[in-house]
């Protein structure tokens, strides 16, 4: 006896689900990422992506062709996509929290509160992952230094000195003694902000200017 779901029912999840991909896919697009950083040629390339492998697998599904045929498409669209532009680590994982909720509302659309848990999970977490205030005074810099430093303390404070903050690791990725200049990959936390990214009461503290004539 046949147990799959009527045709009618099946359709109704599938434009449920839809629905809430479309609504998720803009949270993340716009609300989070575009609004955050800027970019609105990855904004349509999230939109895109996600509406584009929910149908795919939606189709997939609905014709019982494998799940392995999905996952399939989704390392496929990874590698390309991964290897036609230069984006930064943060905008990956946007890339493939696009791709999740685009798969995961496909193929749980006969699921509707585990689809809506899932996509509150993803959206939840780059949310509170990429929040500007989170760690926001810890940034990472690539420097070309046209000097080489052989003492590893000398180099700490040369790079605490141009880059006003603590260094808190280094990497040397290339030395050229022709050229004298070396690479360095630094690690390091900006002056003026706590470990949390919140500036210090001394750094946000500002002269009071000296009334003309009066008193400072």
């Amino acid at each position: 006896m046949d147990s799959s779901p009527p045709v009618t029912t099946m359709a109704t999840m599938i434009w449920f689900a839809l629905a809430v991909d479309l609504a998720a896919i803009t949270l993340l697009s716009y609300a989070l990422y575009f609004r955050r950083h800027g970019r609105r040629d990855l904004l349509l390339a999230y939109a895109a992506l996600n509406t584009g492998l929910f149908a795919v697998v939606a189709m997939l599904t609905n014709q019982e062709v494998g799940m392995a045929v999905g996952f399939g498409l989704f390392g496929v669209l990874s590698i390309l996509r991964l290897r036609s532009d230069l984006i930064s680590q943060g905008e990956i994982g946007y890339y493939f929290t696009a791709i999740a909720l685009g798969l995961v509302n496909a193929v749980a659309a006969s699921a509707p509160w585990v689809l809506l848990g899932l996509n509150a999970l993803l959206l939840a977490v780059m949310y509170t992952a990429d929040h500007p205030r989170l760690l926001s005074g810890h940034r990472r810099r690539i420097l070309t230094l046209d000097v080489v430093h052989e003492d590893p303390v000398a180099l700490r404070q040369d790079l605490e000195a141009r880059l006003r903050g603590r260094v808190r690791r280094v990497d040397v990725t290339e030395v050229d003694y022709v050229r004298d200049l070396m690479v360095v990959d630094v690690r390091y936390r900006a002056a003026g902000e706590t470990g949390d990214g919140f500036p210090t009461r001394r750094a946000a503290r500002f002269p009071v200017p000296a009334r003309p004539g009066g008193r400072g």
